[in-house]
This record gives C-alpha cells, sequence and structure tokens, in this order.
C-alpha cells in the first residue's frame, strides 16, 4: 500500500533521513521503532504530507502520493493540541466538518467511534476534563472520523500509565482484527512486538531491519550467544562444539557453554543433532533470549558505530 525509496531529510545541515526505503502492505500493523532522533516523526510527518522530503518518493496504491491522497490517511500527531471548552462530541464534530461529513453521516460516526475507543459516556465530557489515556483514545478517534485507509500513529502511548497502555493496545488489536492497515511509531520495542505485524527499526535515519515480528525476534535473539547446558560430559561438548566453523568463541561454566554461533536455524539443529549423535546428554539448547530491549539497544549502538567509521569519526 505504501512504500517509501530513498527518501532524504536535512535540516539545516543536519541529515535526519538518509535513503531510507520502506514497504507497508495493505492490513499490516507497521511498527515503526528506533532511538529518540531517529527520524521517525520526520517520516511519519512527509507521508502525512506536513513535511517536504528533500528528494526520494512515497507511492501509495503505486502512486505518488500528492494533495489528493491526503484523505487516505489518518494522522495522529505526537501531541494532543489544545481544544478549550469543546465537548467530546463537538470535537468530534469539528473534525467531520473538515471532511464535509453531513450532520446524519457525523452522528452516526461519532457513535461508532466513540464506542470503539471506549468513550461513549464521556460524549458530553469537555476535552480539557479527560485523563491523558482519554484524549489519546479521543485522539485516534478523531483521525479516523473520514474513514482513511493508512493509520499514522506517532508515540500513541507515550506517558500513558499501565492501565491506559494496555487499553491503547487492545483497540489497535481491535483494528487489526479489522484489516486496519496501521503505521505506529514508538521507541519501546516491546509494546510494538505485542501489537504489530511487521516492524521497521530505524537508526540514524535508516532502515536497519525490516520484517515479520517472528523474523526480527529471530534475527535479533540470532545476535545473541547459543546457550548449551548438559548433564555431564561437558568436557565433550565443548571439544565438538570448537569444531564446529560456525563457531566463532567459546566461553563455558560449570553450569553451562556459552558459543557465539554465526549460524541459522539449520545449522544450530546440526549442531544439536552431532550432540545427540555422540551420545552427550543435552538437557538445554537454544540462544541466550535476552530482552527485546536490550537486543534492540545493541543492534543500534552497532550501526552508530558503524557509520562513524564510515565518516572517519
Amino acid at each position: 500500500m505504501i512504500e517509501i525509496r530513498h527518501l532524504y531529510k536535512a535540516f539545516d545541515n543536519h541529515m535526519v533521513l538518509r535513503n531510507l526505503n520502506m514497504k507497508i502492505n495493505e492490513g499490516a500493523v507497521y511498527g515503526f521503532v528506533g532511538p529518540n532522533g531517529a527520524g521517525k516523526t520526520t517520516t511519519m510527518r512527509i507521508i502525512a504530507g506536513l513535511l517536504k522530503a528533500d528528494s526520494g518518493q512515497i507511492l501509495i496504491d503505486g502512486e505518488d502520493i500528492d494533495a489528493r491522497h491526503k484523505e487516505l490517511i489518518g494522522y495522529m500527531p505526537d501531541f494532543f493540541g489544545v481544544y478549550d471548552r469543546l465537548r467530546v462530541k463537538e470535537y468530534m464534530a469539528f473534525f467531520a466538518s473538515i471532511y464535509g461529513l453531513d450532520k446524519e453521516e457525523t452522528e452516526k460516526k461519532i457513535r461508532q467511534l466513540l464506542e470503539l475507543v471506549r468513550l461513549t459516556e464521556k460524549k458530553e465530557a469537555y476535552v480539557d476534563s479527560l485523563s491523558r489515556g482519554m484524549k489519546q483514545r479521543l485522539c485516534l478517534a478523531r483521525c479516523m472520523i473520514h474513514d482513511p485507509k493508512l493509520l499514522i500513529l506517532d508515540e500513541p502511548a507515550s506517558g500513558l500509565d499501565p492501565r491506559a497502555r494496555y487499553e491503547f493496545k487492545e483497540i489497535i488489536r481491535q483494528l487489526r482484527k479489522e484489516g486496519r492497515t496501521i503505521m505506529i511509531s514508538s521507541h519501546i520495542l516491546s509494546d510494538l512486538s505485542e501489537m504489530c505485524t511487521n516492524i521497521c527499526i530505524i537508526d540514524e535515519g535508516r532502515c536497519v531491519m525490516e520484517g515479520s515480528v517472528d523474523e526480527i525476534e529471530y534475527h535479533m535473539i540470532a545476535a545473541s550467544p547459543l546457550v548449551i547446558r548438559t548433564a555431564g560430559r561437558q568436557e565433550d561438548a565443548i571439544r565438538l562444539i570448537r569444531q564446529n566453523e560456525m563457531v566463532e568463541t567459546l566461553s563455558y561454566n560449570e553450569n553451562e557453554i556459552q558459543a557465539v554461533f554465526k549460524g541459522e536455524r539449520e545449522d544450530e539443529v546440526m549442531l544439536l543433532h552431532e550432540l545427540m549423535a555422540a551420545d552427550i546428554p543435552v538437557y538445554s539448547f537454544g540462544r541466550d533470549r535476552s530482552s527485546l530491549e536490550t537486543l534492540f539497544m545493541q543492534i543500534t549502538d552497532r550501526e552508530v558505530k558503524e557509520h562513524a567509521h564510515e565518516s572517519g569519526l
């Protein structure tokens, strides 16, 4: 549905986006994750038509995106704005009027969307009386008032307490079941892995990893050591593991063996088969499943160091 090709954007002399390439398929919930300052908000604002890229191309359904496509996009910024003395229903009606909805359609949409975001009982309340979590849900409802094909949500769970975060995730899951196409950003990888079908990791304005949630989790975990535990014959296991060409380094203690292993899943299976064929009693075999946040930090830190090396810094 959305394809980004070779996108560049700089502010003054600071390059924010560097040859960014991404693809969001129809019906995907696309997580856009990266450290603060990685270029997430800039990318989203360019897609939404609020910023102009310096160069590159954005396609929606195979066509260059322009003003005609703005009604296909619902954009939720990372701030709510000021709407003093507006009731919830008036707030929604205001945005409905921007898109030219008639009275009957407006009332129907407001009723449906407030029910979706669980704010039906708050329709007569003043917007500034709502909690932060309620305001975020209201902002989500507002950006769907014109029934867009693509929702762009910039850090929607930022600053929410645990209950509000859970409620917001439940709404995203419901939208996913309905087949909505959603692009959602965060600097918290674990939040996105629970909601999304696909993830792009952005750092220094470049996509450093993109794929399905399972693929991202596997590739990130594959960067961590292979941990092997045996019920005896540890020395024989160490000797056999050292002979494997995929093993780069090896360390061990009385409880386990850790190997930096550059192979893929098939190579792991072969190593396990060799251990079992040698009658070594393996009772635990797998990658060290460190938290996704730790692995994410390792990947982005590596990208920063590599970029600095390329730049001669």
